[in-house]
């Protein structure tokens, strides 16, 4: 709003000069830019990111699967988990030694983080494996991955928006460091004769 006001301020204005009105229309350009270009370009991105999201979700969906593992022995606490203030949702998994049947049959026996809070031989826990019964991570679920693509959205329209006022305050910048030359110039030419009688000041 102001920017509009600028420019009208500055229409019939005898003391206007070319770069007032140069930053002013800029300044509009600019604006526009922010409140048209950003939401459109926020768009296009967010669209892009869910449509690839929930590709790779149902991809992992199809490729990960959820078996039953049973323990075999509980591990002590990994010595990286060092911090016995730090309260999450890991304090309720426990690290095992479990056996499991894979999506191809085969049988494994491994290390695995248990959700349960004091395992004991013979308990039963679900594991997230590949078809060949590799532990992997559980698969991107639709609701996160529209979160994930909602925010990358709002971050490229913020990106634009800051690209674009960077722009102009580089201009801008630049229209001012020239019109401090032209003010250093004028001085120059007007300094040396500056009070002194007959020099026409």
């Amino acid at each position: 709003m102001r920017t509009i006001s600028g420019l009208w301020r500055w229409r019939h204005n005898p003391l206007r000069r070319t770069s007032d009105l140069a930053e002013a229309w800029l300044a509009l350009a600019a604006l526009l830019l922010i409140l048209v270009a950003a939401p459109v370009i926020g768009s296009l991105v967010g669209g892009i990111a869910q449509d690839a999201l929930q590709q790779s979700a149902r991809d992992q969906r199809a490729a990960r699967h959820l078996v039953t593992a049973t323990v075999v022995r509980k591990l002590d606490p990994s010595p990286l988990d060092t911090d016995p203030e730090t309260s999450s949702a890991r304090d309720l998994r426990s690290r095992v030694v479990a056996d499991w049947i894979a999506p191809d049959g085969s049988g494994h026996h491994g290390t695995a983080m248990a959700d349960l809070k004091s395992p004991h031989r013979g308990d039963h826990f679900r594991i997230w494996t590949d078809r060949h019964g590799r532990i992997v991570a559980r698969p991107l679920d639709a609701a996160t991955a529209t979160t994930h693509a909602v925010l990358a959205g709002f971050g490229a329209a913020m990106l634009t928006a800051g690209v674009v006022e960077g722009v102009r305050r580089l201009v801008v910048w630049r229209m001012v460091l020239r019109r401090y030359a032209r003010w250093d110039q004028a001085w120059d030419r007007a300094g040396p004769d500056w009070g002194r009688t007959g020099a026409g000041s």
